[in-house]
């Protein structure tokens, strides 16, 4: 790499740190047994038909069970969740649910008072770069009432309203 590309990806990377992101952790089961990652690359992409996006590192061990079962979860976090947040960041894949509740919904693994739920269909999924881009059908959404977890400057916070 040259300086000059080292240098924009130092500068893109401090960029993008400044950029606040929903928290999330994408999930997929296999054996019976839950896995699942966390991720801060994630949008809505579609109301018509309902469709997300959500971007994996493409060593991710879930990301080849999404590959495999074309099915994924995505539990969106809410500020209390910052603990499990980082627990699911780790390397490796069925352990990060050691002391973790989780129940079956839509036949994959759903974390318990996360804010948002979706349960999604693999419509494609997308080469970039380092990451696998995975655009997902929803076919079943669900809303609590929380504050999100949101990723800011290399640290979790939440939302809080501006006052006018």
């Amino acid at each position: 790499m040259t300086t000059t590309e080292h240098d924009v990806q130092a500068s893109f990377k401090e960029v993008m740190a400044s950029v606040a992101t929903p928290v999330s952790i994408v999930t997929a089961i296999a054996g019976g047994l839950p896995y699942g990652t966390t991720v801060s690359a994630f949008a809505s992409l579609s109301m018509n038909p309902p469709m997300v996006l959500v971007c994996l590192d493409r060593g991710s061990e879930t990301l080849e069970l999404i590959r495999e079962s074309g099915r994924f979860g995505l539990n969106i976090l809410g500020a209390h969740q910052a603990a499990t947040a980082l627990s699911f960041a780790k390397k490796g894949g069925v352990g990060k649910f050691h002391g973790t509740r989780w129940d079956l919904d839509n036949d994959l693994p759903r974390i318990p008072n996360s804010p948002g739920w979706l349960a999604c269909t693999v419509a494609d999924l997308v080469d970039g770069g380092d990451h696998v881009i995975a655009l997902g059908n929803v076919d079943s959404a669900e809303l609590t009432d929380s504050s999100p977890l949101v990723y800011h400057g290399r640290l979790f916070g939440t939302h809080a309203p501006h006052d006018s």
